[in-house]
């Protein structure tokens, strides 16, 4: 035990009237990877009581990251106060960290300022329908550098939190989760067009998910080349693209099966060729001599 002590109290420099064992800086290491583990532990703990709660993803995600950076900063006060070296005595190298941090770093440290003022502003939010430079999908996590986003497609991006500031980013379910979308149709020349238009608005307001305020509405749009078009045009109450589809699938197989009922023929590409003009077709037979027969 002698031997044991005698290393942990050995000396290894003075500073500022302070001697500095081998002991303290144990401690020091001991104390800053315990208190990671601790904040990352209270952390998880806090963000799984909060999910019970009825707070937003994106209020949860706030507090919990506000919660990680207090205690990470108790910890580092603690490590000072272990070895008796004051705060003040930081200032200028803090100062001269901070410059050569801000010129090394400008990307890393804009991504991070640009994280909080996400969770502040909330223009984005967790759970949010977006579209960022042709990418739609879900808004699963705003980390401290990146965003997270789940594409329709299954596929997971990272888009840097200073572009989801300085790009154009579609949010489908900012305000409400309200939609407006249209299905376009086309029937055959012949066809009674308010019968059409009386079948298709059933079909849309059959489904749960349209909303009759706005009510739907259903526009005689044109004499097409091969059919009567209309468009039905209806709002839903839906959480992103996915869900619309599905809407939309269902309207249709409603829609075909009311024609069906109704005698109301979908249109196709056709075209009538009539020859007018032209007299009687001669037609000669060669032989393999070239005579004719």
């Amino acid at each position: 035990m002698e031997k044991f002590w005698a290393f942990w109290n050995f000396e290894l420099f003075q500073a500022g009237g302070h001697q500095y064992s081998v002991g303290q800086f144990i401690l020091l290491g001991l104390l800053l990877v315990v208190g990671y583990v601790v904040s990352r532990l209270f952390e998880r703990i806090f963000s799984r009581r909060l999910r019970k709660t009825s707070l937003s993803p994106n209020a949860i995600q706030t507090l919990q990251r506000v919660l990680f950076y207090t205690l990470i900063i108790g910890v580092i006060l603690a490590a000072l106060s272990l070895l008796n070296i004051p705060i003040a005595s930081f200032a200028f190298l803090t100062g001269a960290v901070a410059i050569g941090v801000g010129f090394g770093a400008q990307n890393i440290i804009n991504n991070f300022i640009s994280g909080w003022i996400l969770m502040s502003e909330q223009p984005v939010r967790v759970g949010d329908f977006i579209e960022i430079d042709q990418h739609t999908g879900v808004v699963e996590r705003i980390g401290n550098r990146s965003t997270r986003i789940r594409r329709v497609d299954g596929v997971h991006i990272l888009v840097p939190n200073s572009q989801m500031l300085e790009r154009v980013v579609v949010n489908w379910t900012l305000v409400d989760q309200q939609i407006r979308t249209t299905i376009r149709i086309g029937v055959a020349y012949g066809s009674q067009p308010q019968q059409v238009a009386e079948s298709i608005e059933e079909a849309v307001r059959s489904q749960a998910d349209v909303l009759h305020d706005p009510a739907p509405r259903v526009i005689f749009e044109d004499f097409g080349d091969n059919a009567l078009i209309f468009d039905a045009i209806f709002w839903c109450n839906v959480g992103g693209e996915r869900e619309l589809r599905q809407i939309r699938s269902n309207i249709r197989f409603r829609v075909s099966e009311l024609f069906s009922e109704r005698d109301i023929t979908i249109a196709f590409p056709q075209r009538d060729v009539h020859i007018d003009g032209i007299g009687p077709l001669q037609v000669e037979l060669v032989s393999d001599n070239g005579k004719g027969k």
